[in-house]
């Protein structure tokens, strides 16, 4: 089984990959900025996992939207 290079893939899918990557960074990025000030009642379990688990693991943005549904304790809205 052959390796296929950069230059040799489709340009659709190559802009296909860069856009993903562009979405996944972004999520993090936000994920993260969101993240560093919260103070530590606002999160459900440890910053410092929330913040490996955003940063090391790849898996298309999924961590950082877990994060956003579930890793935060919700606000209540003043009356």
């Amino acid at each position: 089984m052959g390796s296929t290079r950069w230059n040799d893939l489709d340009p659709r899918i190559q802009r296909t990959i860069v856009f993903a990557a562009g979405v996944e960074i972004g999520l993090k990025i936000a994920a993260l900025i969101d993240l560093a000030p919260r103070p530590r009642d606002e999160i459900r379990g440890e910053k410092v996992a929330w913040a490996a688990a955003i940063t090391l693991i790849n898996a298309a943005g999924v961590v950082p939207v877990v994060y956003f549904l579930h890793g935060r304790v919700g606000r209540t809205r003043p009356s």
